[in-house]
Parts: C-alpha cells; structure tokens; sequence
C-alpha cells in the first residue's frame, strides 16, 4: 500500500487508509492525507483482464466531458506527478480519486425519489455522451450483455453439465425454454436501438448522493462500453422494483412496486426522453424483460456448471438465485405499467 501511495506523492507512513464500501468486484479504500480524502481502487483482474483498457475509456471521457460539459462531475483517476492514471505494482493495478465531500451512496432502493434520482443521473450520463462516438470505447468485458451468447452457454450446459442439477432443476429449465421468445426479441431490438456510450451496471450503489439526497454522478465506470440503452433500464428495473433483492429464498416477498417502476420512468426520460428515438421507446418495458431473464439464464447456467462462475455460498445457491429471477419476471410480465 505504502509502495501505492508513494507513486502519488503520499507519504504512506502518515497516511490514514481504511476499507470502503461493500463492492463485489474492486477493493477500495478510503485515505486521508493532509486533511484531504481520496478513493484508492484495486481493479479486480479476474473480471477486467485488461486495466489500461478501461484507462484508456475514462480518459477519453474525462476529454470529452470537460470540453463539452465541463460543469458535470465526473470522477476521474488522478494523475500521479509523471502522468500516470494507473499505477503497477506486483499486486495488481491501482488508481485513486479525488473522495467527493458531502456525498455517500446507498445500497438498497428505498424510495421511488431515490430511484427517480438514480434513473436521472443514468440518463443524464448516457445524454451528455450522445455525440460521442461509442465505438471509440474499448470493450472492457466482451459480450457482458449478449444475451444470446448466454442462451448459447445455457444449452451448452444442458449438454455437459450435471445431470443431478440438471434434473433436479427441471422446472426452471422449462421455464427459459418457454420463454426463448425474450432472445429473439433482443435480437430484433438490435436492428431498432442506437449504439450509445452506456454504464451497464446500474444498481443504486453506482450512484452518488449529496446530503439533500439529490443525484451528483455516477460512478464505478469500469463496465462503461458500447451498447444499448435496454442495458442501463433494464440493471434498473431488475436490482430497484423488488423490496428485497436476488438472494431471497421466500419468493412471495418478490413484487413489482408500481412507484420505483414509475420513478424509473420519469428519472430516465427526464435526461433521455428527446433523446430516444421512437423504436427504442417502444423497448423500455423489454428493458426489464430481457435483463431479469438473462440474470436468470446465468444464475441456471453456473448452478447446472457446478457454480464455476458466481460461486456459492451454500449449496443450491445458484438455484435459489435463478428462482428469483424467475419470479421477478414472472411478475413483470404480468405487470401493467399505465
């Protein structure tokens, strides 16, 4: 840590460097030195296997934004004193943030005002980036959202998996062949959606708050690629509309609330409304549709591949999970928006 700090002037010994935050993929701290606060990132190579890559994105962003919107607070890497927004060490990669003060973030929806503040800031991002050339970005986690890649692994696994899970998980099976009808829609919604700069993990945690629990910006921006806005609304609808969240084994406490669904709604199409254009409004609904069935074809495919991919904390984990899923959709398709 010390080596770290040095490479950005700090003088590690006199530096106060604690945990933050609860991330599943990066590990961060928070360091205070001289009286002022940044955010120090470990970037998880596991799931970025290419760190200058993601780099590369933030500074072309940084670029972009400060020219053309430079009242937008974007968090960029800082700089160490030779130029570098990365640093290398035989641990890994690194890099560090200037921390926002009066900001925090939250981890769970609670309120369709902190859902429509999230949805804004989503949408506000994506309509800043509107011009810019998405296809400048590098792809940071290739196929992330290709949902029909995942229904290609899924029956992979049906073919090589095992075949105790495999029977056992029959009724889930049925239900994602079923319902296949979700991957050739998205693969008719790629011949009607713009190719856009988007987030592509937009759970409420990404998102930071002021003190008035207004939206400043969003965050955590390894995942920003190419692609479409289905993705964003989608992650949205999937982690804000049910009070309790993928890991609940009791699923009669899965619903849809009507108001974060609304507040979804309006806080995206507040920034994004002029901006989509009519074909891709017609997918907002879909958004929801595709991206809760994709995390329920993953969940089924790592359960089936003996939890290669997610892990599991105890056995049936992924079971229960892609269950879940199901029953979100399930009620989302059955949900009426208005």
């Amino acid at each position: 840590m010390q080596e770290v700090l040095k490479e950005y002037g700090f003088s590690g010994s006199s530096c106060s460097v604690i945990p933050l935050g609860n991330g599943l993929i990066n590990t961060t701290w928070l360091v205070e030195w001289q009286a002022k606060k940044y955010v120090l990132q470990k970037i998880n190579q596991q799931v970025f296997r290419s760190p200058s890559a993601i780099a590369d994105n933030l500074q072309l962003l940084a670029k972009y934004l400060k020219e053309n919107s430079p009242a937008y607070l974007f968090p960029a890497p800082l700089q160490t004193p030779n130029g570098d927004n990365l640093v290398k060490t035989i641990d890994g990669y690194f890099r560090l943030f200037s921390f926002v003060e009066g900001s925090h973030t939250i981890d769970v929806v609670q309120n369709a005002e902190q859902a429509y503040e999230a949805a804004k800031q989503f949408g506000k991002f994506t309509r800043l980036l509107s011009d810019f050339e998405a296809g400048r970005l590098n792809i940071t986690l290739p196929d992330f959202h290709n949902l029909s890649l995942r229904y290609l692994q899924f029956e992979e696994a049906l073919v090589n998996g095992n075949a105790a899970r495999i029977k056992g998980s029959a009724a889930l099976i049925s239900f994602i062949k079923t319902n296949r009808n979700i991957v050739d829609a998205f693969e008719e919604s790629r011949q009607n959606l713009k190719f856009r700069c988007i987030h592509h993990d937009t759970k409420i945690s990404n998102v930071l708050f002021d003190e008035t629990g207004k939206g400043l910006c969003v965050i955590d921006l390894d995942t920003v690629m190419p692609g479409y806005f289905i993705s964003d609304v989608g992650d949205m609808m999937r982690t804000y509309l049910s009070p309790v969240s993928e890991e609940e084994s009791d699923f009669t406490k899965i619903r849809v609330r009507k108001e974060i669904y609304k507040a979804i709604e309006d806080g995206y199409l507040s920034e994004m409304g002029a901006e989509l254009t009519f074909p891709e409004k017609n997918y907002f609904h879909f958004a929801g549709i595709f991206m809760i069935y994709m995390q329920a074809l993953r969940f089924l495919t790592d359960h089936i591949n003996n939890d290669n991919y997610y892990g599991a904390k105890y056995e049936g984990h992924n079971f229960v999970r892609a269950g879940n899923q199901i029953t979100l959709l399930q009620r989302l398709m059955e949900f009426n928006p208005g």
